[in-house]
């Protein structure tokens, strides 16, 4: 398999499954993007099944069950919530008056980030399962926590907004940072960058890797930005709210970072 299709065939697979966004432009980031990461791993079993092995399997299948869980997550919440769509529509607009044109290059940049994102593990496989077995152990462990991580925030957030809709959450895991489920993206992403960090072979492998794994830590800090706008005006006025932000990390646990509002740079 020449490279050019294998990479052809993924970004088209990342594309046609991200056209959910047409319908409404804020499903490019949520749904469809869960969709795209999971047809992706679901692709790349079937280019490698010719050199089938435990590696291919497990790397595969763990994208492709993050993928239908995020999207699957995202897609019941906003069904069954009617408290959530009622306070969506004033957060987020539909995306009606875009011009096609901007919507089609929302896809397109969509599709590109997404394909650079899983690059490093399409790299291991097409260079023929090279690099280190440690390296793909560890960045495996880390894509299951990332995994474990965003799905039991989920979880907890669900059932803090039955008790207390009103309330901000700040129990369980957003003790530890206030967006959890980011910090569980992010764990997860440096997971599949270390399965195939050792074994990208030139300067041109590093640069979409890289870039693949900037572009979804830019985004997860951009999600943590406009949370916490919606917070801060939510919330604003509540002095327990105001101590919970001055003492817990918005993002990263340990790093003494409490706000990113101010950085204007993470406006998507």
């Amino acid at each position: 398999m020449a490279f050019s299709m294998g990479f052809g065939i993924l970004f088209v697979v990342a594309l046609l499954c991200c056209m959910i966004g047409f319908y409404k432009y804020v499903y490019f980031i949520s749904i469809g993007y869960g969709l795209a990461i999971a047809g992706q791993g679901i692709a790349m079993f079937l280019l490698f099944q010719d050199r089938i092995s435990i590696p291919i399997v497990v790397s595969c299948l763990i994208l492709t069950l993050y993928g239908f869980r995020l999207s699957g997550f995202l897609l019941y919440r906003e069904v069954k919530s009617s408290s959530y769509r009622r306070h969506m529509v004033t957060e987020i607009k539909d995306g009606s008056g875009m011009k096609l044109w901007l919507k089609a290059m929302l896809w397109i940049f969509c599709g590109i980030l997404y394909l650079f994102m899983v690059s490093p593990v399409f790299y291991r496989y097409y260079n023929g399962n090279t690099g280190s077995s440690v390296s793909f152990a560890a960045g495996t462990l880390l894509m299951a926590g990332g995994i474990l991580l965003e799905s039991l925030a989920d979880l907890s957030k669900s059932r803090q907004k039955r008790k207390d809709p009103k309330r901000f959450c700040d129990k369980g895991l957003f003790r530890l940072v206030r967006c959890p489920n980011y910090l569980g993206e992010l764990i997860l992403w440096t997971g599949v960058l270390v399965t195939g960090i050792t074994s990208l072979r030139s300067v041109g492998q590093w640069i979409i890797a890289l870039l693949g794994y900037l572009g979804i830590v830019f985004v997860m800090f951009s999600g943590a930005r406009r949370l916490e706008v919606r917070q801060n005006k939510n919330y604003g006025s509540d002095p327990e709210y105001q101590e919970y932000v001055k003492t817990v990390p918005i993002l990263l646990p340990f790093v003494p970072l409490y706000s990113v509002e101010k950085y204007k740079f993470l406006i998507l």
